[in-house]
């Protein structure tokens, strides 16, 4: 899935895919794009031709853009907007997958966190791991308790120009090679609890030392 990428790290994501569908001819991928406003499906490797895959999903992405900023300007959003992440973990819960690889570029959305965290307890039960790579400046601490819980990879690149590198060999592995691999672990994971009303994280002094745990090393 994809949440606010831009189009410069778009050309490392269609290598990365490209890379994917080459390793194993059964090997299936979509795409799911996420905005401010809404969130949709923009490529299926099983419903689009091979020689037009690039073509294909550049163009549903730019027309999901479009879309996404329509409604903008719309509902009058101001500031800086939060993606629909909620709405994409709905989305994946149709399909049934291996695994989740979320791209994430935009800022947590508190008001979204019983949502999200409903479908993370899915994605746990099901087995399917979450893995999340953040490209935007903070920290997700939504996608570092679904990795966490789901078993998954965070990883937040240091380096956004190496974003192919860190795509193909630590997220292009598969679950069995996982085992075998030294994977990048987080420093620690953020529990504390989003305000639904969409205030702050909270941080309450008496509990605090049971909002985070350190990863195993």
């Amino acid at each position: 899935m994809l949440t606010v990428v831009n189009n410069e790290s778009m050309n490392f994501v269609l290598a990365f895919l490209n890379s994917v569908l080459l390793l194993n001819q059964f090997n299936q991928v979509v795409v799911i794009a996420t905005g401010f406003n809404t969130c949709d499906y923009v490529y299926d490797s099983s419903s689009s031709p091979t020689n037009q895959r690039a073509e294909t999903l550049l163009r549903k992405f730019e027309e999901f853009v479009v879309k996404d900023e329509q409604l903008s300007k719309e509902d009058s959003v101001h500031g800086i907007g939060n993606s629909l992440l909620s709405g994409v973990y709905s989305l994946t819960r149709l399909l049934i997958w291996w695994q989740i690889l979320c791209l994430h570029g935009s800022p947590d959305g508190p008001g979204q966190y019983v949502a999200v965290m409903n479908a993370i307890f899915s994605a746990q039960r099901l087995m399917v791991p979450i893995d999340s790579c953040v490209l935007g400046v903070q920290h997700s601490a939504f996608l570092q308790q679904a990795s966490y819980i789901t078993g998954g990879v965070y990883l937040k690149p240091q380096q956004l120009d190496g974003l192919f590198q860190y795509l193909s060999t630590v997220f292009g592995t598969d679950l069995h090679s996982r085992r075998f691999l030294q994977l990048p672990k987080p420093v620690g994971v953020d529990f504390r609890a989003s305000s639904v009303f969409g205030q702050a994280q909270t941080n309450a002094p008496s509990t605090s030392n049971q909002k985070r745990k350190t990863a195993d090393t």
